[in-house]
């Protein structure tokens, strides 16, 4: 343990560790440049001067799937390999887990000088944040919700995820009630006045625009992965990238699965990379229907694919990665592409954010080829 390390980073999820450390790398190679609103590919900022080594302690708050936990150790692994320090804490799975948690990092989230965090919409989180006397704090991206976070604070609106729908009756109402004063702590930790002492760094690949004027905004490119990895052997085909969007909520198993299989088709892929929270039954159902390889990675799909083999081509619907892969994959050859979801896609259940925020995701991705609609048609 080191109580007194200046700096605390907080992970839930393998994206968000590996977010981390590119944040340090760019800290101690003197690499951070401010991004006036949205980052820029290419040359982009103009590099910081360089910084004095990051005394980093991370604290991975692990989810309780096993995929998502398998990925974390692998990524601690690393994590340890470039000498930071590592604590593995127990956070859910159980009624008194969030609270032992709680008890045992309080100390600590109170000596930090610096606080970085992967998830600034995570009630975990935001709990934490109750106790933060840090002026520096310090978001690194967890996928596209970072451009919702930038949003939303600009805006000075309540943090909610793209993809919630809302209800939950009366108990999720009574629950949302009890939890606000929480939430509005962590919206002020967030939104500091300007010109005071305390500051907020959100450290992105997203095209995050127009953040609130306390904010600044960093360019992540990706460089310690293309550091520590590749570049990668290039095979012939086409890798296929897969999305929790039916995990989530957001669109429908069976218009999904036929939107695999037209793109396999299309493009004539032979593997299947899966997202970390696809259900074992809906990527069973992806390869009896496509005859595709599914490939569920042991580390972020930047790692895989900066380590190759991979594809000449690489197709994705709207995630992270659209956004991701060209920084780790630059100079390798590799084209990243999209394909839009369909709106006829969607659930019931839907939010009334989802067709736009998709959209948002596809329309401000660069480096990349968009496919047209017709290439993945939706089923019926």
């Amino acid at each position: 343990m080191t109580p007194s390390a200046p700096t605390l980073a907080f992970v839930e999820s393998p994206v968000q560790l590996l977010n981390v450390l590119e944040w340090a790398h760019a800290q101690r190679t003197g690499l951070l440049g401010a991004v006036p609103c949205q980052p820029a590919r290419g040359a982009g900022a103009q590099p910081a001067a360089p910084a004095a080594a990051v005394g980093l302690r991370i604290v991975v708050l692990p989810p309780t799937d096993p995929m998502s936990r398998g990925q974390l150790r692998r990524m601690a692994g690393l994590a340890r390999d470039e000498g930071h320090e590592v604590q593995w804490q127990e956070a859910r799975g159980g009624r008194y887990a969030p609270v032992r948690a709680l008890a045992a990092l309080a100390r600590d989230v109170r000596a930090a000088r610096r606080v970085v965090i992967g998830d600034p919409f995570s009630r975990y989180v935001q709990l934490l944040l109750t106790l933060v006397r840090a002026e520096e704090l310090v978001v690194v991206d967890d996928g596209t919700a970072t451009m919702e976070f930038v949003a939303q604070t600009a805006r000075g609106e309540r943090l909610v995820r793209w993809h919630r729908a809302g209800g939950g009756g009366l108990p999720g109402r009574l629950r949302e009630l009890a939890y606000a004063p929480v939430s509005a702590t962590a919206r002020r930790r967030f939104t500091p006045p300007p010109g005071g002492r305390r500051s907020v760094e959100v450290f992105s690949s997203m095209p995050v625009t127009a953040p609130h004027a306390a904010m600044t905004v960093r360019l992540n490119d990706f460089a310690w992965t293309r550091a520590r990895f590749g570049p990668p052997r290039l095979t012939k085909g086409t890798d296929l990238v897969g999305t929790s969007l039916v995990e989530t909520g957001v669109v429908d198993p069976d218009r999904y699965l036929e939107a695999v299989r037209a793109l396999a088709l299309e493009h004539g892929a032979t593997r299947y990379f899966a997202h970390r929270r696809e259900s074992p039954e809906k990527l069973r159902a992806l390869r009896e229907a496509t005859g595709l390889e599914i490939v569920r990675p042991d580390l972020p799909l930047e790692l895989i694919a900066r380590r190759g083999p991979v594809g000449r081509t690489i197709v994705s619907f709207p995630s992270t990665v659209v956004h991701t892969l060209p920084y780790a994959l630059s100079g390798t050859g590799v084209t990243v592409a999209v394909c839009d979801v369909d709106p006829r896609w969607l659930t019931e259940d839907a939010s009334v954010r989802a067709r736009g925020f998709l959209a948002g995701v596809t329309d401000t991705a660069r480096d990349v080829h968009r496919l047209p609609a017709q290439a993945a048609p939706a089923a019926g």
